[in-house]
């Protein structure tokens, strides 16, 4: 019998003064049986950064036609595709070819480097794609953060994210690889 996906349920109250958005999202994570809580919170983060009406996730690990989140315009193209860890050059090809704008939150303490030094020159090629790392200590302090139901606060200034929860409180800066 095949495992389930586990549910968490995410109330986000985000504050992104860089982009001059400010929002209160209630968001339901299907964690699928493979993906680690790292993953899945930086899928969320990945939510946090990017939140817009229509940003959504996806069936993401469960499907190899979608992204991790991406949002869509009303005419039903793809503005805003985003990728959660090391894809392959062949995924984000096709990706920067069916979306708009195509993002990578690449994260891991020794395989994200050596993902990015051997795929790094083949990705240059796409104007529409955008890498960022997420510090190995951040990512771990998130996935320490992960619970069934979270209630959560995000806020985004000169490009430092800051996710609190009630009891903590961890302060990621992206590195912009791309």
């Amino acid at each position: 019998m095949a495992l389930k996906a586990t549910i968490f349920k995410a109330r986000v109250q985000i504050a992104d003064m860089d982009r001059g958005y400010y929002g209160e999202h209630q968001l339901t994570l299907a964690r699928h049986p493979s993906e680690t809580d790292e993953r899945m919170m930086v899928r969320l983060l990945a939510f946090a950064h990017n939140a817009a009406e229509g940003l959504e996730f996806t069936r993401g690990l469960s499907s190899d036609d979608e992204a991790d989140l991406w949002q869509m315009s009303l005419s039903g193209e793809i503005e805003l595709w985003i990728e959660v860890g090391l894809p392959t050059e062949e995924r984000l090809r096709k990706a920067s070819s069916r979306a708009a704008q195509v993002l990578v939150y690449s994260y891991g303490r020794r395989a994200a480097p050596i993902w990015w030094q051997k795929q790094g020159g083949a990705l240059a090629r796409f104007d529409n794609l955008r890498v960022y790392h997420l510090p190995e200590e951040a990512t771990e302090q998130l996935a320490a953060m992960a619970e069934r139901n979270m209630d959560l606060s995000a806020t985004i200034q000169d490009g430092h994210i800051w996710l609190s929860a009630a009891d903590r409180s961890v302060e990621i800066i992206p590195q912009i690889w791309k």
